[in-house]
């Protein structure tokens, strides 16, 4: 959707690129817009999640990269990422190894306005009110105008749990988001 609304503006050609804040670059895409290439310096593994066995070229798993990078070594670095190696070399081409591109998460982790959250933040908040028996945080919008509703169980809520529950969403994310008390047993 960001891509088609780059063409909206007059923006003819829109590449994307996919990488990590510890890695930088991983892949890129080509004019060719099939798949993403395999940085040069990089070992790319695709894995099973949980396990880490490797999996077939075209099945879906968890992007494991080394970087053999002098200043910055990182070895099998999971990445938490889903993607399947492409067969074949990119028709613009290259001939290095192409990912499909993110195809989402191997794990509950999940990116709000360009910032991870992860589950042991949401199972933070609830620990912080003992008056939540579940909740589950829920992700609407799309390009930059992600929404963040953390849905709580609560029975007989106090006056003003939800405020306080929203600064304390605040506090562990770092995030604006809202809450929605519901009734235990609903989620």
């Amino acid at each position: 959707s960001l891509r088609a609304w780059f063409n909206e503006q007059g923006v003819a050609t829109v590449l994307q690129w996919y990488g990590t804040a510890e890695l930088g670059q991983i892949a890129y895409e080509s004019e060719a817009m099939e798949g993403m290439i395999l940085d040069e310096d990089l070992i790319l593994e695709i894995v099973r999640p949980g396990t880490g066995e490797p999996v077939t070229d075209g099945e879906v798993g968890d992007v494991v990269v080394t970087s053999f990078n002098a200043e910055y070594p990182m070895i099998r670095l999971g990445t938490g990422d889903l993607s399947a190696v492409m067969q074949g070399a990119s028709p613009c081409g290259r001939t290095n190894v192409r990912i499909r591109g993110w195809m989402g998460r191997a794990d509950q982790t999940t990116k709000v306005r360009g910032m991870f959250v992860h589950p042991g933040q949401i199972a933070e908040i609830v620990k912080r009110h003992p008056g939540i028996g579940r909740a589950r945080l829920v992700i609407t919008g799309e390009m930059a105008n992600d929404a963040m509703v953390l849905r709580c169980e609560v029975g007989g809520a106090p006056e003003g749990l939800a405020a306080r529950i929203v600064d304390t969403v605040r506090d562990v994310t770092k995030l604006r988001g809202e809450v929605e008390l519901v009734a235990p047993g609903s989620l």
